[in-house]
């Protein structure tokens, strides 16, 4: 028994060493390959050093306008001031007695009065045309060759398009000029409703050739309708001032769309 246990004794002092010298073969092994990879990653570092990308920031020059915009938006504002300090773009209130309901739609040249008289549907369309203010429509009565028939400054004028109906029969439509304390018919047609637009009926002779009197009495007829100096003269302001907001409401679309 004491010699098999110095037997296993021996033979496991013997292999010890070996043990040892398998496992200090294996690391150097292993730093024999290792050592060297490192050592090339590590150069390879040096060599091609990790690139910066630049970034571009586009969304700051984007919103960056061309100084000539910058003027404009500034030439707006001194614009729109100059507007806004004028009475003209406030909305003119209605006389009292005014018979006419007026229909008014913002970003629109025209607006409509409409009533009823004694059955008949009355709908006026007012147009701007030629809007004179201050001393501009003024006529100077100083000056002898305008009094004797030279050129004049122009005077304010407002178009209408007068329709009178009744029911669904035909229309009589009125193409009227209207100026300070006076108003001028120029033209007068029926109209049938569901006429064909292939058909050219007959509109009768120009109001200018009708006999004076008929004339007269026609002035007559739009007179008791609404259609005289006192509602026109209001129309004159009204649509003054329409012009005025209109021409507000355009700048401020234009500064809208120039800022964005």
């Amino acid at each position: 028994m004491a010699t098999l246990s110095r037997m296993m004794k021996k033979a496991v002092s013997s292999l010890i060493p070996l043990a040892n010298r398998t496992v200090h073969h294996r690391n150097y092994s292993s730093s024999i390959f290792t050592t060297p990879l490192k050592n090339c990653i590590s150069s390879s570092r040096q060599v091609f050093p990790r690139a910066s990308i630049p970034t571009l920031n586009f969304s700051s020059q984007a919103k960056k306008k061309p100084s000539s915009d910058e003027s404009l938006l500034t030439c707006l504002d001194d614009e729109i001031q100059c507007a806004l300090e004028s009475d003209d773009h406030e909305v003119v209130e209605a006389p009292g007695g005014f018979p006419f309901k007026i229909e008014d739609n913002p970003g629109e040249k025209t607006i409509t009065l409409t009533r009823e008289y004694q059955g008949e549907n009355i709908n006026v369309i007012v147009h701007m045309n030629n809007l004179v203010t201050g001393e501009d429509g003024e006529v100077d009565h100083d000056d002898d060759d305008q009094a004797e028939g030279g050129v004049s400054s122009p005077q304010s004028s407002v178009p209408l398009v007068v329709i009178v109906s009744k029911g669904s029969g035909p229309m009589l439509e009125f193409s009227v000029m209207a100026y300070p304390d006076e108003i001028s018919i120029d033209s007068m047609t029926m109209k049938q409703p569901n006429a064909s637009e292939e058909l050219i009926p007959y509109e009768g002779p120009d109001f200018s050739e009708l006999d004076e009197n008929l004339q007269k009495a026609f002035h007559k007829y739009l007179e008791i309708r609404g259609i005289k100096p006192k509602t026109t003269n209001f129309l004159h302001e009204y649509m003054i001032n329409k012009d005025s907001r209109e021409y507000l409401n355009w700048l401020k679309d234009l500064k809208a769309f120039v800022a964005k």
